[in-house]
C-alpha cells in the first residue's frame, strides 16, 4: 500500500540552521499494516508523516501510495487518499461548525461538490450510527457546535472523520499526547477499533513505549533520520519497554535520553 523509497529531506539547506530530517528512508507497507513509530525528539517521525501527506517536498527519493507515485503531487491532491489525525484536537475540525456538518465535509472528501444542502436527510442515519461507535452520546447532539465540545470528544471526532471513507492510509501524529491519560486510552481503544473493522493501512507516532508495543502488527524506532530498528509479529508481541530500550542504544550507539517516553 505504501512504499517509500530512499526519501531525503533537508532543512534550511546551506545556512547555520541546516537539519537532516530525514536520510534515505526505506519503507514498504502492506494493505491493513498498522505501524506503530517511536523514536527521540527530533528523530523524524513526524517529518516522515509529512513527507506522505506532502506538507513539504521530498529532496530525493519516492513515495508510492497503492502503486501511484506521488512523490510530486501537491498536499490537497494526496488528501483524497489520506486520513490524518494531529497531536492537537483542534485542528482535524471546524469549530464554528455543527458536529454533523463536519461529516458531512469529511463524506464528501474527493467528491465533486454541489450547491445542494450540507447535510442531507440521507445522510444523517449514517452519521448517527457512526457517532454510536465513539459511545461518547455524540449521536443526540448533532447539531452541537464543534468548538463546545471536549478536547477528547473533539479527536474522537476527528478520527471518525479521518476513517469515514476508508482512506488508503491514516496518518496519526501523536493524537493522543494532548490528552488526559483516561481520554488518551479510551481515544486509542477507538483507534485500533475503527483500523480493524475497516481494514486499514495505518501509521501511527507515539512517545509512550508500552501503546507502541501493545498496538499494531508492526514497530518502528528512528533516530537522526533514518530507521533504525523495524520489528512485527511475533518477535514485536514478545516485547517488553527494556528490549527497546536496549536496541536503542545496541543500534544507535547511545542512551535513549527521552525522560518523556521513559517515563510514559
Amino acid at each position: 500500500m505504501l512504499e517509500l523509497i530512499n526519501i531525503h529531506k533537508t532543512f534550511n539547506k546551506g545556512t547555520v540552521n541546516e537539519k537532516t530530517a530525514l536520510a534515505g528512508i526505506n519503507l514498504s507497507l502492506a494493505q491493513g499494516d498498522f505501524v506503530t513509530i517511536i523514536g527521540g525528539n527530533g528523530a523524524g517521525k513526524s517529518t516522515m508523516l509529512n513527507m506522505i501527506a506532502g506538507v513539504y517536498p521530498i529532496d530525493e527519493g519516492k513515495i508510492i501510495l497503492d502503486g501511484t507515485d506521488i512523490s510530486k503531487k501537491p498536499e490537497h491532491y494526496r488528501a483524497k487518499f489520506l486520513g490524518r489525525v494531529f497531536q492537537d484536537p483542534m485542528m482535524g475540525t471546524a469549530s464554528d461548525m455543527e458536529i454533523e456538518e463536519n461529516l458531512a465535509l469529511a463524506y464528501r472528501r474527493g467528491k465533486r461538490r454541489g450547491l445542494s444542502w450540507s447535510v442531507k436527510s440521507s445522510e444523517k442515519q449514517l452519521y448517527m450510527e457512526a457517532l454510536k461507535k465513539l459511545d461518547l452520546g455524540l449521536e443526540s447532539r448533532m447539531t452541537t457546535k464543534v468548538g463546545l465540545l471536549s478536547g477528547g470528544q473533539r479527536q474522537a471526532l476527528t478520527l471518525l472523520m479521518a476513517t469515514l471513507q476508508k482512506p488508503k492510509l491514516l496518518l496519526l501524529d501523536e493524537h493522543t499526547a494532548a490528552l488526559d491519560p483516561k481520554t488518551a486510552a479510551k481515544v486509542l481503544d477507538l483507534t485500533q477499533t475503527l483500523i480493524e473493522e475497516n481494514h486499514l493501512t495505518a501509521m501511527m507516532v507515539t512517545h509512550n513505549m508500552k501503546d507502541a508495543i501493545r498496538l499494531g502488527n508492526r514497530l518502528i524506532m528512528m533516530d537522526n533520520g533514518k530507521i533504525i530498528y523495524d520489528v512485527k509479529g511475533e518477535e514485536k508481541a514478545r516485547l517488553e519497554v527494556s528490549d527497546l530500550l536496549a536496541k536503542f542504544e545496541q543500534a544507535s550507539g547511545g542512551e535513549f535520553a527521552n525522560d518523556r517516553m521513559i517515563l510514559s
